[in-house]
């Protein structure tokens, strides 16, 4: 009897699955390339947020209507968007795969970005200490 409770189970959760809808394109679908842009965008505002969340509520901005405006969309669209996107894991995957690769990159130009403001802060500091050469003759005696 339990043998069958379990086999049922798994039949029932089975055939319940197999009708996935997957949402209509939309008429205003947001281009992947577009979309990967919006998401790198999303996900640097949300760095933002863990950083210093209490002064961007302070001073009353609102990260999201931010990227919307910039790149001309509205939130439905971006919802419908992203919704139709993520109904096809390998369309979704290339996507944050992009997303991914531009935020690598930012990383990479903004490490070496510090790296030479770190070398040039050495080098100004270095030069502090470096007495410098006297350039007057030595006075002797006998002169």
């Amino acid at each position: 009897m339990k043998h069958w409770t379990i086999i049922l189970f798994f039949t029932l959760g089975f055939f319940a699955c197999q009708d996935v809808k997957k949402p209509e394109k939309p008429k205003n679908l947001i281009s992947k390339d577009k979309m990967i842009n919006i998401l790198t965008e999303a996900y640097l505002a949300n760095a933002a947020r863990s950083v210093d969340n209490k002064s961007i509520i302070s001073k009353g901005i609102k990260m999201d209507s931010l990227i919307y405006k910039n790149f001309g969309v509205d939130s439905l669209q971006f919802t419908k968007s992203n919704e139709f996107y993520a109904s096809d894991i390998n369309t979704y995957m290339e996507i944050f795969q992009k997303v991914e690769a531009k935020l690598t990159g930012m990383q990479k130009k903004m490490d070496s970005i510090r790296e030479i403001e770190k070398s040039r802060k050495d080098s100004i500091s270095n030069n502090k200490g470096v007495k410098k050469l006297n350039t007057e003759p030595v006075k002797d005696s006998l002169i």
